[in-house]
């Protein structure tokens, strides 16, 4: 029976390679402990059940570890990356006649806002999101301090 084990195994590992999810790789494990156990016990179930449970608890217990390993923070690229900082408006960007536009970096980019509201030249603004070919923007209202 240690064959089929074997195989099972392989077959995982096989399916792992491809699919690299790190998610089958524990069935592949269980299926060796599988194995291990066929070549002192010859009852099927008991052999069925090492596999399970093996493979049951290599899966949650090691997996939480893995993905602080594997999954890595996305960093925000290209048009994205622009989102939340913050620039200056170069045309005044106006909703109804549909201009705008705004300087943020070395970059110029056409602009809208959110609301139907007017913002002037010269204004600072932060970028809420992109869509499509324009950034969606707001207006930043610096108060000045109070002289007492």
């Amino acid at each position: 029976m240690w064959q089929f084990w074997l195989v099972v195994s392989g077959i995982c590992f096989i399916i792992e390679i491809v699919n690299v999810s790190f998610l089958i790789f524990w069935f592949g494990i269980g299926a060796l402990l599988a194995m291990l156990v066929s070549f002192f016990v010859d009852d099927i179930v008991i052999q069925s059940t090492v596999f399970v449970i093996s493979s049951g608890l290599l899966l949650f217990l090691t997996r939480p570890f893995v993905n602080k390993f594997t999954k890595k923070d996305t960093i925000p690229t290209n048009a994205y990356s622009i989102i939340g900082k913050h620039g200056v408006v170069t045309q005044e960007i106006n909703q109804t006649i549909g201009t705008g536009q705004v300087k943020i970096g070395t970059e110029t980019w056409s602009a809208r806002t959110k609301e139907e509201e007017i913002i002037s030249v010269g204004t600072e603004i932060e970028v809420l999101s992109i869509e499509g070919v324009k950034a969606v923007v707001k207006p930043i209202h610096i108060t000045s301090p109070t002289i007492k």
